[in-house]
Order: C-alpha cells, then sequence, then structure tokens
C-alpha cells in the first residue's frame, strides 16, 4: 500500500481557502460534517482508487443517501455533474457540481467480510474491508450507529459498468492522478468514506492510495 502524502493538493476554490483539507490514507476510514451550502471535493491523489461513501441527515441518521431514489429522480445509474444525490425521503441532499472523472458508482456496494469470501475465498474472510471500516468510524461517531444503519453507498471514482444481462463486472477505474468530485451541500450532512482496501479486484488496481477531502466554507 502506499505511504506516500507528498502531493499536491489544490489549495483554493476561487480566492478561498478551504476550512478543512486532509489527506485520509490508503485503506483507512474517515467520517465528518458538510453544512448547508458548503462544498466537498473528493481527489482521487494517484488514480484508480475507489472511494466508498455514505451520506446522512447530520440531525437524524434516520434519513440517507438512498441509491433507489436516485437512479430513479436521474433516470441513470450512474453519478456525475448534475446529479442530484436524494435521501431515502425523497430529499435533495448534495449536488454534484463538479466532476473531472466522468461516472461513478451507485450499485456495486462495499466489500465485506462476506462478500469477500462469496466472490473470492473462504481465505479472504479476514481482509479488511470497507463494511469494516463504516463500522469502525461509526461507532468512534456514535455508538447507537451500526450494521442496521448502512444502506447501499455511492463508490465514488469506481467503474461498475453493467453487462447486457443485468450483472456487474468490476473494472480497472477511469479515474486519474488529481481528478475529483465536488458536491455542494444543500443539507448539513454527516459524511461517511471508507478509502476502500481492496485487494482481490481491480477497483483500485489492487493497490489502495491515498485521497483528498477539501471543505468549502458556504458564500
Amino acid at each position: 500500500m502506499s505511504a506516500s502524502f507528498d502531493h499536491p493538493r489544490p489549495a483554493v476554490l476561487g480566492p478561498r481557502v478551504p476550512v478543512h483539507d486532509e489527506v485520509v490514507p490508503a485503506g483507512a476510514p474517515w467520517i465528518g460534517s458538510v453544512l448547508r451550502g458548503q462544498v466537498l471535493r473528493i481527489v482521487d491523489l494517484e488514480g484508480n482508487q475507489a472511494v466508498d461513501t455514505l451520506f446522512y441527515n447530520a440531525h437524524d441518521t434516520d434519513e440517507h443517501y438512498s441509491a433507489v431514489d436516485t437512479i430513479r429522480a436521474q433516470g441513470n445509474i450512474y453519478l456525475t455533474t448534475g446529479t442530484y444525490l436524494r435521501s431515502n425521503l425523497g430529499a435533495s441532499m448534495l449536488t454534484i457540481t463538479e466532476d473531472t472523472c466522468g461516472r461513478h458508482d451507485t450499485l456495486g456496494g462495499a466489500c465485506s467480510a462476506e462478500s469477500n469470501t462469496v466472490r473470492y475465498a473462504l481465505g479472504k474472510r479476514h481482509m479488511h474491508s470497507c463494511r469494516d471500516n463504516f463500522l469502525l468510524a461509526l461507532a468512534g461517531y456514535d455508538h447507537r450507529l451500526g450494521k442496521r444503519d448502512l444502506p447501499s453507498n455511492i463508490n465514488f471514482f469506481m467503474n461498475v459498468p453493467v453487462t447486457g444481462d443485468g450483472s456487474l463486472r468490476f473494472e480497472d477505474g477511469i479515474s486519474a492522478p488529481g481528478r475529483y468530485v465536488q458536491l455542494g451541500a444543500q443539507m448539513d450532512v454527516l459524511v461517511l468514506i471508507s478509502n476502500c482496501p481492496q485487494l482481490n479486484n481491480p477497483c483500485n488496481a489492487y493497490n489502495p492510495t491515498p485521497i483528498q477531502i477539501l471543505i468549502w466554507a458556504a458564500g
């Protein structure tokens, strides 16, 4: 796994300096808040990394990102510039305002001990997974949150084409170093990220790498 953190950082949004600027190590979780009107940018620092992401209403975590509502509203299974990320209550949580990757997956889900076992081998069960990351971060944020609070997630930068027979394929990413996705928050949101540690498929080139989280203040 890469341990390099000396990446060039996009430090401004126009003339503004971010209120939060953090590099998330390869394979690690991250949790934080983005307020209504603020701008969140997730940067794929070295390219071909998968960033599993969930969004919750910061004031009521029973309301969360919904893949079903988002796909139905936009009539497209992929996410990109102009996509409104909708909640299970039908509300618009965030809008993708910029996207230098091109599209993002909302069907592939998060790797887990169980899926690693089913997809690959019984010996893979012990391997670190995105589901582990999600649960670890949630436990540190609020001990009342757990497995039942994990809906289907977004996989930013991940390439999961749907075949003619309706199955999914995990393929090499279409991202590259420095590409990013930028979102404007339309409500106060809690952001939960697993910077995917997967080593069994090419979603991150079998080599998890760091990402960068940037948040700009409203206005």
